[in-house]
């Protein structure tokens, strides 16, 4: 099979938006599983109980690794005790932040705002700007030129995926728009996004991330010590390892430029451990195709779709290990796409409006027939 450098350009504000507009792929309807009304309407159902139990668990987690890395400063026993605390600090600020914004973690809304905001600068995005930003990635899930949250190009970026086991691209990337925003300004692939009528939210919000980080800093400098910083701020970098390999499971591999999200997006299973700090965005098919379903909800929901996805990967190292040998194979031939088989239950995969393929779509088909062994369901 032939290969192409073919590159496109991922950004919001060039030709690709454009070009997904005409496509019909933008403001159109998405494949979605049947579910009986009734039974979504109680998938959909919003509590304050799990939410609360597992916030009070995460942060007694925090505190308890937090005294022990303090005691543990100064020796070997420093760095395991970070580790963990890190851990717990950046991967479940992601997964807060993440369901917190999407208003359904919890019934009670001023409870879903405070802990949304909380996970914001626990992770170091503006909370504002996310929320819209996530919306355009649920609206236009994997659009090239629509879709802000794409992790890597097509061919991979090696470069940025390898700087962000330590946060070090995106990190300073936030930073540098804190700066931003607190000018009163926002960059050019914000402005696609964000409503002139939400602005002063997102300055006010990036002044008040200054002054915490500086209030910091200034504390570290007084003690002549990194250790109020490993506390809060440096653990948004020291700590991403298990939250970029949750971010990497997610869509890396699979489709772009269709509506279907059994065809853009990954579900797994994972071990109770995972699946507390990752609160069930594990099932991430189930999420994108229902995304008003609380986490809590979302077994349940995979259950009811079971018939009509492709088969889960069966851990987090075995959907990783797809991943990375189609990111391997894409860096070679960037039209290389994942399709799994559908279970003869389900309906044919959706790939968006009736259209002639270009050279690349039909490089992909070819891909996606050799790599299942079999034929690929068509759209609709």
């Amino acid at each position: 099979m032939s290969s192409t450098n073919h590159k496109r350009d991922y950004s919001l504000t060039g030709k690709e938006n454009q070009r997904a507009q005409e496509r019909g792929l933008v403001t159109t309807e998405w494949y979605t599983s049947p579910i009986p009304r009734q039974r979504m309407k109680e998938l959909m159902k919003r509590k304050d109980g799990p939410a609360i139990r597992d916030t009070v668990i995460l942060f007694v987690l925090l505190i308890a690794t937090g005294i022990l890395a303090f005691y543990s400063w100064g020796t070997w026993w420093a760095i395991p005790a970070f580790f963990i605390y890190g851990t717990l600090y950046a991967a479940p600020g992601d997964s807060r932040w993440h369901e917190c914004g999407h208003g359904t973690a919890f019934k009670t809304p001023w409870m879903n705002e405070v802990l949304y905001q909380i996970a914001s600068f626990m992770v170091l995005r503006s909370a504002t700007p996310w929320r819209w930003s996530h919306t355009r990635h649920h609206s236009d899930t994997y659009i090239v030129g629509r879709d802000p949250e794409i992790l890597t190009e097509r061919p991979p970026i090696w470069r940025i995926l390898i700087m962000e086991i330590f946060h070090l691209y995106g990190g300073p990337k936030e930073i540098k728009r804190f700066f931003l925003h607190c000018s009163g300004k926002v960059d050019a692939t914000e402005n696609e996004y964000i409503p002139v009528s939400e602005r002063p939210k997102v300055y006010l919000e990036a002044r008040i991330y200054l002054l915490i980080l500086a209030s910091v800093i200034a504390l570290s400098i007084i003690q002549m010590s990194l250790l109020p910083l490993m506390f809060i701020g440096l653990p948004t970098f020291y700590g991403t390892l298990l939250m970029l390999l949750f971010g990497l499971s997610q869509h890396l591999g699979l489709h772009e430029d269709v509506l279907d999200h059994r065809l853009n997006t990954r579900t797994m299973y994972l071990n109770p451990v995972f699946r507390f700090l990752y609160w069930n965005m594990n099932y991430h098919v189930e999420h994108h195709m229902f995304p008003m379903v609380p986490y809590h909800a979302l077994p349940a929901l995979h259950k009811e779709m079971q018939g009509d996805c492709p088969k889960p990967c069966t851990s987090l190292g075995a959907a990783l290990k797809e991943v990375m040998i189609a990111l391997i194979k894409q860096g070679k031939d960037p039209a290389y796409t994942i399709v799994k088989p559908l279970p003869s239950t389900a309906r044919p995969y959706y790939f968006g409006p009736a259209k002639a393929p270009d050279a690349s779509e039909e490089r992909s088909t070819k891909t996606n027939t050799t790599m299942t062994g079999g034929m690929t369901h068509g759209a609709q």
